[in-house]
């Protein structure tokens, strides 16, 4: 191949405007495509900024018209040449209305035929295109996306610095502790038998820099759960990572907010509206049985236990009577798309996430109501229970009732996503920020028949509740808050604790004795010891609020290398099996699975 002597890009790309007419540049890029017109040639080259066209004729050198004939999709090459105006403009891109009459051209690496088009939207498959993810990154709409990333990174680290942050970077190898999720863990060669483990967040680090002194933390950290994929998850993940001394709740939410509105004006020009509202956990779960609610569109729950205690129908009655309720959701105008044929998908889609069933009314544009539990109802019962529906002709009303209160809640609410969906009510160009405040601080475990921690043991619960600790944990709320956008959870984040005395009793609380407190997280109590300030913080998922400030299905297409939804990196054919000698350095041996 030949080599750039001589030759130094002068612009990218997409740069050169009518404005440079007349001037000789230098770019180099890709061969996007080429058309032979036999005496003239035309090359689309593209690189990171865009396309701009090449053009050759029969006035060019014969050396380089004929290395220009060979070019093939791919191909990266460097151009020279005098940029003139375009006979046939385009308007379609930013260079239409030029080109460059190329007069000197090299020919750096030459490309096989590609596995798929590097194009927009490419149609083909994602495993493919993640085999060959270096080709796939080539694309304009994946390239925008990373780049855009890299704006929101520089625009968080210029926020958190001009508010008086400061980055501290955290150890990647840290001690397991196992909760919530499961730990990566990494043999230790040096002290075998041990494992360090990745860190799912740097949540004790970042609240030893407060007791450190350095009063406002930040950090751009990668962290890591071994836990199942979804869309919006991956085993590797970015985490905006802050942490404040000597504040309250308050002031944690209005830095989360300024910045929230500081990075969507500058990285797309949105004006998000602050202060932004909050919903308690409580209100959150009985309007739209979610603690990460899209209130993008209304159909909120509402409560029937009352409507219907005494009527006939004994699915209603016996729910009810055993201390659960009847709820339900209104879909409005949806009685023509919600034909009987896809009540039952609705009915199917409610029992695959624990409900018995799903009751419905479908109220016919002339009145006529066709319902699953009507002949158990007086007409006087049918028309309360549209009056607490706020039901009209051309509605449905869809209904679930269990002995469990919060599987009402929560199936219903996700019942309201999937009923929206299907009628397309979901607007594409909001952005619905929602602060979820007064989180439960413990959480009823049906298996266990106990109750169980909702968040890490380190998170403070509110200052009101902290006399029904070991006498009625139902009624204690934490200092926890989440920020929520369109039905994604965006951040994560509580005031802590910081009295000793009050850990202790959390640890005791949570089963844990004090040996194993100690054992867990004693590096940390005893720092405590030595006058630790009161503090809190969040962390911000990076890579979803990047996901949805693009509007992209999937965390794949804002992770420049990531994994497949079955945590395998297809490229690089990982994770991989490794062999016997270093298995031996590190004193481990593979049990054989089981057949």
């Amino acid at each position: 191949m030949e080599n750039m002597t001589n030759l130094k890009r002068t612009h990218y790309c997409s740069e050169l405007r009518i404005e440079n007419k007349g001037e000789e540049v230098v770019v180099a890029g890709w061969v996007q495509r080429q058309r032979d017109l036999g005496k003239i040639i035309f090359t689309d080259l593209r690189d990171r900024t865009g396309i701009v066209q090449l053009s050759f004729d029969e006035s060019t050198q014969k050396e380089v018209f004929e290395k220009a004939v060979t070019m093939r999709s791919e191909y990266v090459v460097i151009a020279k040449g005098e940029v003139k105006e375009r006979s046939s403009k385009n308007p379609e891109i930013p260079t239409g209305d030029i080109e460059i009459f190329v007069k000197e051209l090299r020919i750096l690496s030459k490309s096989e035929t590609p596995p798929f088009e590097i194009s927009e939207n490419c149609k083909t498959g994602e495993m493919t295109r993640l085999k060959h993810r270096y080709l796939d990154l080539r694309r304009p709409d994946l390239q925008k996306n990373i780049m855009l990333r890299h704006k929101i990174t520089k625009i968080t680290r210029d926020y958190f610095d001009e508010n008086g942050f400061i980055e501290i970077e955290t150890p990647i190898l840290i001690k397991s502790t196992p909760e919530g999720a499961r730990d990566f863990l990494v043999p230790s060669r040096l002290h075998q038998g041990s494992f360090y483990a990745l860190p799912q967040s740097p949540q004790l680090y970042k609240q030893l820099s407060m007791v450190a002194g350095f009063d406002r933390y930040m950090q751009i950290a990668r962290c890591f759960r071994d836990e199942d994929l979804r869309a919006d998850r991956q085993p590797e993940f970015t985490q905006i990572d802050l942490e404040m001394s000597f504040v309250d709740m308050e002031d944690i939410l209005e830095i989360g907010e300024g910045y929230i509105k500081r990075v969507y004006k500058e990285a797309i020009g949105v004006d998000i509206e602050t202060p932004i509202k909050r919903l308690t956990y409580a209100e959150a779960m009985s309007r739209y049985g979610s603690d990460k609610p899209d209130t993008r569109f209304e159909m909120e729950l509402y409560d029937l236990s009352d409507t219907v205690k005494d009527c006939g129908f004994g699915v209603f009655t016996g729910a009810i009577s055993a201390g659960g309720s009847v709820r339900g959701i209104t879909a409005k105008n949806a009685f023509s798309v919600l034909t009987r044929k896809e009540v039952d998908k609705l009915t199917e889609f409610v029992r695959g996430i624990g409900a018995k069933g799903l009751a419905y009314a479908r109220i016919a544009e002339d009145g006529t109501i066709s319902s699953s539990f009507g002949k158990f109802m007086t007409d006087e019962e049918m028309e309360n229970i549209k009056k607490v529906a706020n039901a009209e002709n051309g509605d449905v009303i869809l209904i679930v009732g269990d002995t469990k209160n919060s599987l009402v809640l929560s199936v219903l609410g996700a019942l309201r996503n999937e009923v929206a969906n299907k009628l397309d009510i979901i607007p594409k160009d909001k952005y619905n920020f929602v602060w979820i405040t007064e989180f439960p601080f413990f959480d009823w475990d049906e298996d266990l028949g106990q109750f169980v921690a909702m968040h890490h043991p380190f998170t403070s619960p509110m200052d009101e509740c902290i006399e029904y600790l070991e006498t009625d944990r139902a009624k204690v709320r934490a200092k926890a808050y989440d920020l929520v956008l369109n039905g994604t959870e965006l951040s994560s984040g509580s005031i802590r604790i910081t009295d000793p005395e009050l850990q202790n009793r959390m640890f005791a609380l949570l089963g844990m004795s004090v040996e194993e407190a100690y054992e867990k997280f004693g590096y940390l109590l005893d720092a405590f010891k030595y006058g630790a300030p009161p503090h809190g913080g969040m962390g911000i998922g990076l890579d979803r609020l990047v996901m949805t400030m693009l509007g992209c299905e999937t965390l794949r297409d804002v992770i420049a290398f990531p994994k497949d939804k079955n945590a395998n990196e297809p490229m690089t054919d990982c994770p991989s099996e490794i062999d016997k000698a270093q298995l031996d350095e590190l004193g481990i041996e593979i049990k054989e699975k089981e057949e």
